[in-house]
């Protein structure tokens, strides 16, 4: 990143930062492009791409309609039940 851009940036974001501020951005930005210069000249040639670094296996299911609960079973939980269905305190008057 050099000046200029940053001054753009600057404009595109509405900012105004001081002379310390644009020297500090600068020397973040300087640093940066070093590490990722010193990236670039390792040689991955041999090395085998990966997404993640444990393997993932997705465990899937056959996906089947079922009804594991009965509604009794379900409404001997409930406070409340009449003719199959679940009673509540009225909350709108």
């Amino acid at each position: 990143m050099n000046k200029e851009v940053l001054i753009r940036l600057e404009k595109l974001n509405q900012l105004r930062l001081t002379d310390e501020q644009e020297a500090a951005t600068l020397a973040f930005f300087d640093e940066r492009e070093a590490e990722m210069t010193a990236l670039d000249a390792i040689d991955t040639t041999d090395v085998v791409r990966m997404v993640h670094v444990m393997p993932l296996e997705n465990v899937l299911r056959e996906d089947v309609a079922s009804q594991p609960f009965t509604r009794e079973a379900l409404q001997a939980g409930a406070p409340a039940a009449e003719d199959g269905y679940w009673q509540v305190p009225r909350t709108v008057d």
